[in-house]
């Protein structure tokens, strides 16, 4: 059976992204956080200095630091979510922790976009966000031998 064509003006573009890219995050008003793509990682994470947790009316929220420039721990900036839930992860080097979900809005590549991101101690890695596939998955390929297509 064919595969009925599909016209161009229906076809979603979908751009190439490196192997790492920088992300803003317009909600918390931060721009350019480097972050490492992680196709093997299914959701995104971010490492969130010194969390505060506290229960409001709606639900629990959290409040946490984001250093922007890698490697630096000027320019802190201090935002907050709510916590959408708690969920068991498997980290890198094996082991499962509990850690909060948030969603965000992020912006890559002219793309604007909310996703979820989980927070994490990410202070030994060398990239303090990592972008996972549920944020990629119908907005963009990897290209693993480039870097920082959309700015660096």
């Amino acid at each position: 059976m064919a595969m009925p064509e599909i016209s161009r003006s229906m076809q979603k573009t979908i751009k190439s992204i490196g192997w790492r890219e920088r992300v803003s995050f317009p909600d918390f008003e931060v721009v350019g956080v480097k972050a490492k793509v992680d196709s093997g990682a299914q959701t995104s994470a971010i490492h969130a200095f010194r969390p505060r947790f506290s229960q409001k009316e709606d639900g629990e929220w959290v409040s946490f630091e984001i250093y922007p420039r890698r490697r630096s721990t000027k320019d802190a900036v201090r935002v907050k979510a709510k916590v959408l839930a708690h969920r068991w992860i498997r980290s890198s080097n094996g082991k499962r922790e509990l850690r909060p979900v948030i969603e965000t809005t992020m912006c890559l590549g002219g793309e604007s976009f909310k996703a979820e991101m989980t927070l994490a101690n990410r202070h030994l890695m060398a990239y303090r966000m990592i972008l996972g596939r549920s944020a990629l998955r119908g907005r963009f390929i990897i290209d693993p031998s480039k870097s920082y297509l959309h700015g660096d």
